[in-house]
């Protein structure tokens, strides 16, 4: 049920999905410490396929082969509203239009920004989300590729939004607001790009769950 090529972690979810199975079926009970370590093998950065083991909000790095992942789980106070274009945009082809050197102060925003936004999720300090997801590395030089996601972000801001921001490397826009204001949000979005679906989704704090049909 995950669109291909929007940004929305597909690949870390099949890859995740196919592991885990392959332990069921096979008589293993693996730890979800086994999954994510033989899931790192197929994609070599841990930002999807942690949270698609563990779900919830994730802060991982990779050492020596073995992925590294604190978790906390997300508050039901909270909603993704997501914005999913009818366009989708190459992982790597949009990397193609990336620099090849970024300044010192953009290297340093987004440091900054990332420990801020990660410490925002901690305190739920969501009213602060705005200010911390700023970045100037990837996102708008992606963004020109659909530039209808520049008035997405704006109308998501001007509706109740708490972030929005480029979903990966796109195509999709993931907007994050309150859940009293996510059906509004959702509404008002639907209305303005009617060729895009928009969705409203509950965070899941559990990653994958092996069920027996």
């Amino acid at each position: 049920n995950i669109p291909f090529s929007r940004g929305l972690g597909s690949s870390s979810a099949v890859i995740v999905g196919a592991i885990a199975s392959a332990y069921e079926m096979a008589g293993f009970k693996a730890s979800k410490d086994t999954i994510l370590n033989k899931a790192i093998i197929y994609e070599t950065h841990p930002d999807n396929i942690s949270p698609a083991v563990h779900g919830g909000f994730i802060s991982a790095i990779v050492k020596n082969g073995n992925v590294y992942a604190n978790k906390i789980s997300l508050s039901d106070e909270i909603k993704a509203v997501v914005v999913i274009p009818n366009k989708p945009m190459s992982t790597s082809s949009s990397r193609q239009i990336l620099p090849k050197n970024y300044t010192m102060k953009e290297c340093v925003n987004n440091l900054s920004h990332a420990a801020f936004l990660t410490s925002c999720f901690y305190e739920k300090k969501y009213d602060l989300l705005k200010i911390a997801s700023k970045d100037l590395m990837h996102e708008e030089r992606r963004m020109h590729a659909l530039e209808e996601l520049f008035e997405v972000r704006k109308v998501a801001y001007e509706n109740g939004a708490l972030m929005s921001t480029l979903s990966g490397s796109g195509s999709s826009f993931l907007n994050i607001a309150y859940k009293d204001d996510a059906k509004n949000l959702q509404d008002i979005l639907k209305s303005k790009f009617s060729d895009f679906r928009v969705e409203v989704f509950s965070f899941d704090n559990d990653g994958y769950e092996i069920t027996q049909s």
